[in-house]
Formats: C-alpha cells, sequence, structure tokens
C-alpha cells in the first residue's frame, strides 16, 4: 500500500506541472496569434493615424489660404496668389514636360551630393570617435561647420570653382559632412562599454570590431545625423541654385523659385516652394522613416510599425 500511495502521488503531480506549463504554452501562442491580425490589419491604423492626419493640415492650410483671397484679406495677387492659380501654373508645366525636369535636376545633385558626403562624413566620424587627438583638433571645428549657414558657402565656392556642379556638390558636402560626421560620432559615445568589451573578447578588434561591435551599435545617432545630413544638403543645394544660376546649369527648383522672383510672378514663387517641400516629406517618408523604424524595430523599442 506504501508503493501504491507513492506512486500516483509522484505521477500526479508531474502530469499537472506539465498540464500546466502546455496551458501557458498555448495562452502565449494564443496571444501571438490575437496580435498577428492586428499587424495584418494595420492598414485601418495607417490610414487613419499617419495618412488622414497630414492630409487634413493641408487641407486646413488651403482652406485657411483660400479664405484670405475670399474674403479679401489679401487681394493683391501680386502678392499672395490663389491656390488655383498657383495649380494652373504646375500643371501647365506639367503638360509642357518641364516638370519633371525642374525636380530631376535637383533632386539628382542631391542625391549624388549626398551620397558623396555620407562616404566621406562616415570615416571621418568613426576618426573623430575613435581617437582622441583627432576629437580635440577637429571635433569644435565640425561642431563650428554645422552651426554655420550653408549659404555662407557659396560666393566662396563660385570663386573658386566656377559656375558648375562642381561648385553645387561642394556646397552640399560643406553642408552635409559635418551633421553626418557629428551624428555618428554622437552614436558611438552612446555605445555601452560593455558591447566593446565583449567585443573585443570574442576577436572582434580594428575595423572587425568597428563594422560588427561600433556601427551596429551606433545605428541610432547615426541614422539621425543621415537624417540631418540630408536636410542640410537639400538646403544647401537650393541656395546655391538660387544665387549661383546659370543657363547652362539646368533649371533646378532653386532656378525656378529665382526665376519667379525675377518676373514677379508668386505663382511660380509658390509652385517652387511647394515642389522644394513635396520633395524634402516625400525623401523623408520614402527613405529616413522606414529607416528609422527598422532600427527601432531592431531593438525592440518600436511595438507598432
Amino acid at each position: 500500500m506504501a508503493g501504491t500511495d507513492t506512486t500516483p502521488g509522484t505521477g500526479t503531480a508531474p502530469v499537472k506541472q506539465d498540464t500546466g506549463d502546455l496551458a501557458g504554452l498555448e495562452a502565449g501562442l494564443d496571444a501571438l496569434e490575437t496580435r498577428q491580425p492586428g499587424r495584418t490589419a494595420s492598414f485601418r491604423q495607417t490610414l487613419t493615424q499617419k495618412v488622414l492626419p497630414p492630409v487634413v493640415a493641408v487641407l486646413l492650410v488651403l482652406a485657411g489660404w483660400q479664405a484670405l483671397i475670399s474674403f479679401g484679406i489679401v487681394d493683391d495677387p501680386t502678392k499672395l496668389p490663389a491656390p488655383a492659380d498657383v495649380w494652373h501654373v504646375v500643371h501647365q508645366a506639367w503638360l509642357e514636360g518641364t516638370l519633371l525636369g525642374y525636380i530631376w535636376t535637383s533632386v539628382s545633385r542631391g542625391l549624388s551630393g549626398f551620397l558623396l558626403a555620407l562616404l566621406i562624413g562616415t570615416p571621418l566620424g568613426l576618426l573623430v570617435a575613435r581617437v582622441r587627438w583627432v576629437r580635440a583638433a577637429i571635433g569644435p571645428i565640425l561642431s563650428g561647420l554645422q552651426s554655420l549657414p550653408s549659404v555662407a558657402w557659396v560666393p566662396p565656392a563660385v570663386i573658386w570653382l566656377g559656375l558648375n556642379n562642381s561648385m553645387m556638390y561642394a556646397v552640399i558636402l560643406l553642408g552635409a559632412v559635418p551633421s553626418i560626421a557629428n551624428g555618428l560620432v554622437s552614436g558611438v559615445d552612446q555605445v555601452p562599454p560593455v558591447f566593446l568589451r565583449a567585443g573585443r573578447t570574442l576577436g572582434a578588434t580594428g575595423l572587425k570590431g568597428t563594422w560588427h561591435i561600433t556601427l551596429p551599435a551606433a545605428l541610432p545617432g547615426y541614422v539621425a545625423g543621415l537624417k540631418q545630413g540630408w536636410a542640410f544638403s537639400w538646403r544647401s543645394l537650393m541656395a546655391a541654385e538660387i544665387i549661383a544660376s546659370f543657363p547652362d546649369l539646368g533649371v533646378g527648383l532653386g532656378q525656378l523659385l529665382e526665376n519667379g522672383r525675377n518676373a514677379s510672378d508668386m505663382a511660380m514663387v509658390f509652385e517652387a516652394i511647394g515642389l522644394i517641400l513635396v520633395v524634402g516629406i516625400a525623401v523623408d517618408l520614402l527613405v529616413f522613416s522606414p529607416l528609422e523604424r527598422w532600427v527601432l524595430r531592431g531593438r525592440g523599442l518600436l511595438v507598432r510599425s
């Protein structure tokens, strides 16, 4: 009887324990399954939370703009054209086949200059972040260059290089490289020391440690620097196109803005401003916002996509 009493006792407890573990496992799987439809059905959330608010904001701005015209608050079209007049200019440029040319001239310059700034700013940022005497010598200069208005580089660039695309790229580099380098320096400074020690323990030293440990851990600051670098690239390019206009350079968005000013055509001016804004927003939404979400999601900091 003693043997039969102990056998059921020892047999039932593990069964109950296994049953509890299986129940917990099933509950966890059910929780994952209940979250999954939320991710697949997130189109409605994306539409209502990310797409609809900016659309409503733009419509409100247009309504307020039109109200200024309709109620006679601003009745001089040479100062503030109606939204319909600006749309007519945009539509006319589309029909003439020049609209995409304006956009592509500036976008191609901006992207080329930004990629070149990326190739220069990344190793420069790593050098400043990892070598103490280089940081002491160059770090303050990079911070000063980042705060310097990019338009200040246009006159010397024109004098040094002339009115050509090289001048445009030089202005972009001087505006974007400091932001990219400083962003990477900030990211490297925020890398936990335990990561570096673990990498050295595993044999990740030198370039291997930089590639496998430092750069991945510094991605949040680096991406922020890239985003700011693109903003500086785009602003620098617009300043260069406005000031250093020349027929052989083609008509970009900055040149279009300057042409509208020279012709006192406010509809053309607002056309150029609108296109500059659209390109800047499109690059942020299509490139940098997904990149930021990917970095945050990889670190478990983004719960919902």
